[in-house]
């Protein structure tokens, strides 16, 4: 199968049929030694890593690209004001900080989270798409951000 497809197919399949089609044209893809895709690149560097179990690690750069297809939205939560800002700077965000959610969010699911109206982070959803907002603990534990990207560590 062509990787071009391949890739196309993981990414309708995990976040929703048509979502492939906000991809870019300019991809460049790292190959493992068993020929599976490791890992997704354009010229300003690592959109995706396509992981063992089948998943797909998503870059906060190529979540903005695949939020402008409305199926993607199932896989965002957005969050309070006061919460937006530590979810930029890496920060994991609590189940209580979350406004509105999308109901393809299950738990170990790729999560972005939305504020200000565009993408601030990714990560993996702990709990599923029902607890968020009325639940306790932690609702996505944020593996990527905007500041981290922008050389800003976390504390």
């Amino acid at each position: 199968m062509d990787p071009r497809a391949k890739l196309e197919c993981t990414v309708d399949a995990l976040f929703g049929t048509g979502v492939s089609e906000a991809l870019p044209e300019d991809l460049r893809m790292t190959f493992a030694s068993n020929g599976r895709i490791r890992c997704v690149e354009d010229d300003r560097g690592v959109l995706a890593t396509l992981r063992i179990d089948g998943g797909l690690a998503v870059s906060v750069r190529l979540a903005e690209m695949l939020f402008r297809a409305p199926p993607f939205g199932r896989h965002c939560i957005g969050v309070l004001e006061e919460a937006g800002p530590f979810a930029e700077k890496g920060y994991s965000v609590f189940a209580k900080h979350v406004t509105w959610c999308g109901d393809g969010i299950r738990p170990g699911s790729e999560t972005a989270v939305i504020y200000g109206g565009r993408v601030v982070a990714v990560g993996r959803a702990i709990i599923p798409a029902s607890m968020m907002g009325a639940g306790r603990g932690v609702a996505v534990k944020v593996r990527d951000s905007l500041k981290t990207k922008e050389g800003v560590q976390r504390p």
